[in-house]
C-alpha cells in the first residue's frame, strides 16, 4: 500500500466516522437531504463518483490524479449527472409501480409507489423495486452512460482543464472516434444486467432518503468498471 493510499483511507475514515459516532450529524444530513435534495445530489455525486474515477485511475496507473485527468471538470459533470439521476429516480420511482398496476398487479394503497416507502420486506415491494431498477437501467442508463463517455472524451481531448472543458463539445466527432464497441459489449451488455439492475433493485428497497447517497456510492464502483472498460479499450488498440 502506497502512502497516497493510506492518506485516502484516512480521509475516508475521518469523513464517515462522525456519522457513526454522533447521531446529530446523521440527523443533520437527513434534514438537509429532505430540504435540498437536488443540491445534495450534486454534492454527493461530485465527490463520490469522481472519487470512483480517481480510484479507477489508481488501478490503471498507480496514482489518483495526474495532469490531464481533469479532476474538477469530472466533478462538475458528475454533479450535473447527480441532479439528472435524482430526477430519473423521481420519474421511475413513481412511474414504474404505476406501470405494474396497469398490467393488473394489485396494490393495497392508492399510490402504487408508496409500497417502496414501507418498512421491511414483501414480495410486492421487491417486484416494484425490480421494475424500477429494470426500467431505469434499460431506458435511462444507456443515455446517461453515453453522455458520460462523450464528456469524458472531451475532458481528455482538452487537457483536463476547466477552460478547455467549457469549449463547444464536438459530439459528432466523438461518436465517430470513440470505442463504442467496448461501450456496448461491456458497459451496456454486461454491467447493466449483471450489476446495475440488481444494485438499483436493492437500492429501491432502502428508505427513500438514502437512495441517492447509495447511488452516488455506486459511483465508486462505476469508476472501477469504467477503468476496466478503458483497459479493455487499450487492449483493442
Amino acid at each position: 500500500m502506497k502512502r497516497s493510499d493510506i492518506i485516502v483511507l484516512g480521509v475516508i475514515i475521518l469523513i464517515l466516522l462522525p456519522f457513526f459516532i454522533f447521531p446529530s450529524v446523521l440527523n443533520a444530513y437527513e434534514d438537509l437531504n429532505a430540504a435540498h435534495a437536488y443540491i445534495l445530489s450534486f454534492i454527493k455525486f461530485a465527490i463520490l463518483a469522481t472519487f470512483g474515477e480517481s480510484l479507477g485511475l489508481r488501478l490503471r496507473t498507480g496514482v489518483y490524479n495526474k495532469k490531464g485527468f481533469g479532476l474538477l471538470p469530472r466533478a462538475l459533470v458528475w454533479g450535473f449527472l447527480g441532479i439528472i439521476i435524482k430526477i430519473a429516480f423521481v420519474i421511475f420511482g413513481e412511474g414504474a409501480p404505476v406501470m405494474l398496476k396497469t398490467f393488473g398487479v394489485h396494490f393495497p394503497m392508492s399510490n402504487p409507489a408508496d409500497v417502496l416507502k414501507q418498512s421491511g420486506f414483501s414480495a410486492l415491494k421487491l417486484m416494484a423495486a425490480f421494475t424500477v431498477g429494470t426500467s431505469l437501467n434499460l431506458l435511462f442508463a444507456p443515455v446517461f452512460m453515453a453522455f458520460h463517455k462523450i464528456t469524458d472524451m472531451h475532458i481528455m481531448k482538452t487537457g483536463g482543464t476547466l477552460k478547455g472543458f467549457f469549449t463547444p463539445i464536438p459530439v459528432g466527432r466523438y461518436i465517430q472516434d470513440g470505442d463504442w464497441l467496448t461501450f456496448w459489449n461491456f458497459v451496456v451488455k454486461k454491467t447493466i444486467p449483471l450489476f446495475w439492475i440488481p444494485a438499483q433493485t436493492l437500492n429501491f428497497m432502502l428508505p427513500e432518503g438514502y437512495r441517492i447517497l447509495v447511488a452516488a456510492a455506486y459511483g465508486v464502483i462505476l469508476g472501477v468498471l469504467l477503468s476496466l472498460a478503458s483497459m479493455m479499450q487499450m487492449k483493442r488498440l
